[in-house]
């Protein structure tokens, strides 16, 4: 496909602004938003947040060599010779900018959001498609109202196909970050209770997910978990076609004679509308196979043919922090799941601790699970109860009173009290996890990213090097 080249006119005809430039047909060489980091000849869009305003740095944006600006329609003037868009709302002229290089770029765009999964899915899912297809994935997951247009603008660079993520944590988020992408493909991977402390409940999460099945066309194709009972009620309402995947139910992608290995990964016989295949992966669990089943149903309707997928699959590897498997040369084998957490990604990190074989011991270092509001303390004492089930030799939790509660729920579903620490801050814990872990042990680190487990890891990454 071809780049998309945009000019200062096509940016102000796509934001609506008004264009204050000597060359209006200059064309735009990248776009950003920060001034520390632009190149010469971008175009530097001065966004306003909550806690910066990109308008103060104009000036060192020019200086960097930025060579037009979009700003709000009352910001001071430039130099001589720097071109100016002025609108009535940067952020909102970022998504306008985007939606319109998503259109002229006729690339099909691959949405995925969901409570859990959604970048392990957008990996795997490019990561098939790259057999076939030139493919954009967002990078990381920027996946929020400034982080989607960013990653759509990219797409002036000729990909194919994108896959990018929605992500949320309150009504309304998906239905604007959908607006903005307009995707071809629609991929709703599970309802879990990430961030229900902004919802009444999980079905409130549901309704506020469901955004992504609004404004479709019926040439459009949900990818939906047949396995989750609360996505299979809101589906019926999709324009366009449901292609479903799953593992217990029947569904279009589904997963048969599932057999985990511990630690080397999953197998399965997958059946699909183009055909069967048996799938080998060594991402750990039923959560990320029911990832890699709804990657390849993206990738099946994408008529990437299924050796490819076969193919593709031993090689697939977790993403930094997201269930990564570290054998350290001292011994101990580290699950890094300490990107960020929530009780029904945390149960299925334990059911794959629960599966592995051949460790002296399990241990996991469980850090407070945020944004849970008044379900807190329940959720964690229902994790506490989990960690007990999993056999766990030893568990440190880190945090505040809800990780104190899941210490307690351990000890009350029958893990012996010594055998279960409580500490407030994740430097501590690294303290403990470095004095009580030893070469042979198996060790899960999993929390929520604002109490930074991440330092654990590296902790004992250091002391087992």
């Amino acid at each position: 496909m071809a780049e998309v080249r945009l000019t200062y006119a096509d940016v102000a005809a796509a934001t609506e602004g008004v264009l204050d430039a000597a060359e209006p047909e200059r064309e735009v060489d990248g776009i950003s938003i920060d001034s520390r980091t632009l190149a010469a000849g971008d175009l530097f869009v001065a966004i306003r947040g909550e806690r910066f305003d990109g308008h103060r740095f104009l000036d060192q944006a020019f200086a960097r060599g930025a060579a037009a600006a979009i700003v709000d329609g009352d910001a001071g003037g430039a130099a001589a010779g720097l071109a100016l868009v002025r609108v009535a709302d940067t952020t909102r002229a970022l998504q306008d900018l985007a939606r319109a290089v998503r259109r002229r770029s006729a690339a099909t765009v691959v949405a995925i959001t969901g409570s859990a999964g959604k970048t392990t899915t957008k990996e795997v899912a490019a990561t098939f498609l790259e057999t076939r297809h030139r493919v954009y994935r967002n990078k990381g997951n920027l996946n929020n109202h400034i982080g989607l247009p960013l990653s759509l603008l990219d797409l002036r660079s000729g990909a194919e196909v994108a896959v990018v993520e929605l992500g949320m944590n309150h009504a309304g988020e998906i239905r604007t970050l959908a607006g903005i992408a307009e995707p071809d493909v629609r991929v709703w991977t599970n309802v879990g209770d990430a961030h229900i402390g902004f919802f009444a409940s999980a079905d409130a999460i549901a309704d506020a997910k469901a955004e992504l099945l609004e404004q479709a066309r019926p040439a459009d194709v949900l990818v939906a978990n047949a396995d989750d009972a609360r996505i299979v009620s809101r589906s019926g309402a999709f324009a366009g076609r449901v292609l479903t995947f799953g593992i217990d139910r029947p569904a279009d992608v589904r997963a048969t004679a599932v057999a985990t290995a511990g630690l080397s990964g999953t197998s399965a016989r997958v059946t699909t509308p183009a055909g069967a295949f048996d799938l080998q992966t060594p991402l750990l669990g039923l959560g990320n196979l029911a990832n890699i089943l709804a990657a390849t149903a993206v990738a099946v309707h994408l008529e990437v043919p299924l050796e490819a997928i076969a193919a593709a699959a031993p090689a697939l590897r977790a993403a930094p922090r997201r269930g990564e498997v570290i054998r350290l040369p001292g011994g101990l084998t580290l699950i890094d799941d300490s990107y960020n957490s929530s009780p029904s990604a945390l149960g299925r990190a334990l059911d794959a601790v629960a599966s592995a074989t051949g460790s002296a011991r399990k241990v996991a270092v469980l850090g407070e699970m945020l944004e849970l509001g008044a379900h807190a303390a329940r959720l964690h004492a229902a994790s506490g109860t989990a960690a007990a089930a999993a056999g766990l030799d030893l568990l440190i939790t880190v945090g505040g009173e809800p990780a104190r509660v899941l210490a307690e729920a351990a000890v009350a579903a029958g893990m012996p009290a010594a055998c279960v620490i409580h500490a407030a801050t994740s430097a501590a814990a690294a303290d403990l996890a470095a004095a009580r872990t030893r070469p042979g042990d198996l060790v899960l680190v999993k929390g929520s990213r604002g109490v930074a487990t991440d330092t654990v890891v590296d902790r004992l990454k250091a002391e087992f090097a």
